[in-house]
């Protein structure tokens, strides 16, 4: 046996650029990027007519029924925010400072639209200013029946001022 001659050659030719596949690779790139604009500008364009159609098409899905005792309820919750915003804010405001006198001050107002009821946390600085206060507020044509719920003097003040709550009616019925 006669062993046969080995040639290796470790450095190789230098291989010329494929310009072809190159080219083919930079035509398939272009061609991809085209179709996904092309595809995007679709997707966008069938939104649009979705939106259209929808705007358009007034015999769509029909609703859901609403159960009456829920429309019941959001009605009563309705009329009780229309009743809260309706109320004689400026009438009532006024009514409770020019009856003050400069001795009392407002620190807290609670309507209660449903009763037409308002109730007042005051503080005043004696107690015949917190009387004459109740008094004015009665004559007053905004509110009436105004009644004293209670009253505490503030011991840890040391002007010792008289906290109060009343409650009064307004917008007298008609």
């Amino acid at each position: 046996m006669r062993s046969h001659r080995l040639e290796l050659d470790y450095v190789a030719a230098a291989r010329g650029v494929h310009w072809a596949g190159a080219i083919l690779l930079a035509v398939a790139l272009g061609v991809a990027a085209n179709i996904v604009f092309r595809y995007y500008d679709a997707r966008r364009e069938l939104a649009s007519l979705e939106a259209m159609q929808g705007l358009l098409d007034f015999q769509g899905k029909p609703g859901r029924a609403v159960p009456k005792e829920r429309l019941e309820e959001e009605t009563k919750q309705i009329d009780a925010v229309v009743k809260q915003l309706t109320l004689p804010w400026a009438q009532m405001i006024e009514a409770l400072e020019s009856a003050s006198g400069g001795e009392v001050a407002v620190l807290q107002l609670q309507p209660e639209a449903q009763q037409r009821v308002l109730r007042v946390l005051a503080e005043a600085k004696t107690r015949q200013a917190m009387l004459a206060y109740l008094r004015r507020l009665d004559e007053t044509k905004v509110l009436s029946e105004v009644h004293l719920l209670s009253h505490q003097v503030q011991i840890d003040d040391p002007m010792r001022p008289v906290q109060f709550g009343v409650q009064a009616s307004y917008g007298r019925p008609q």
